[in-house]
């Protein structure tokens, strides 16, 4: 299919938050792409393992792409008990049948400074179009010093990744919401207000479900058998 590109982003999503969203935001206005994807992990190799169930985090990140046209929250890595790893989540959009440069996976310059460490590096890199966004404080060209070895893949031009034949890295400074999933649950277990940090819809679920407070800290491991059925709800994969 031509002229398709597909952006994704990945991540625990413990809770999703505007800081996510912004990423994914800034990719799709500097890219053109032309659907969005939001793939909860389910067990991440590199991160403490989630605090809510896996039915709870997918269901807000339905919820967050809910507005969205051609967003959608994707269940790929929550239906198998493997660790979440990237490489494998791309090989599963290749049998899908999108080629490595349909493929723009969205990460910030925080977490792709942590790149050398992932499984399957660096062929990884020719798996998808890596779209590094700038975080506050981490402007992009702060990528480019971290991993000079890595400078002949970079690029700032969006145009140039949409004509390239070979998937490279792809750097755009955007401004991104200074939030943290961390700092969102410790606001949430110390009783203060989220507003302003996640979309409405996502601290409405928070809130109905009693999610991150001392009370229900563990509650919802027995959710994760609902996810396939909120995936069929939300039409997602």
């Amino acid at each position: 299919m031509p002229g398709r590109r597909l952006g994704i982003l990945g991540g625990t999503f413990d809770p999703v938050h505007l800081g996510h969203m912004d990423l994914a935001d800034a990719a799709h206005r500097a890219l053109g792409l032309t659907e969005v994807v939001l793939v909860p992990s389910n067990v991440p190799p590199h991160r403490p393992q989630p605090i809510t169930s896996a039915y709870h985090r997918f269901a807000m990140v339905a919820f967050a792409v809910q507005e969205r046209p051609g967003w959608r929250a994707a269940d790929l890595e929550l239906r198998s008990e493997a660790p979440s790893f990237t490489s494998r989540t791309l090989d599963g959009f290749h049998h899908r049948g999108y080629r490595p440069t349909e493929l723009f996976f969205v990460i910030g310059a925080d977490a792709f400074f942590e790149i050398e460490s992932w499984r399957d590096y660096p062929h990884i890199l020719d798996a998808a179009h890596f779209v590094v966004i700038s975080r506050p404080g981490i402007p992009v060209r702060a990528v480019a010093a971290r991993l000079p070895h890595l400078g002949a893949r970079m690029v700032t031009g969006p145009a140039d990744a949409l004509t390239s034949n070979v998937p490279l890295i792809i750097l755009i400074d955007a401004p991104t919401a200074d939030v943290s999933s961390t700092a969102i649950r410790e606001r949430l277990a110390a009783g203060e207000s989220i507003d302003g940090l996640v979309l409405p819809r996502v601290r409405q679920h928070i809130e109905q479900h009693g999610l991150y407070t001392p009370m229900t800290a563990g509650r919802g491991a027995g959710d994760a058998a609902q996810t396939s059925q909120a995936g069929r709800l939300h039409g997602q994969d």
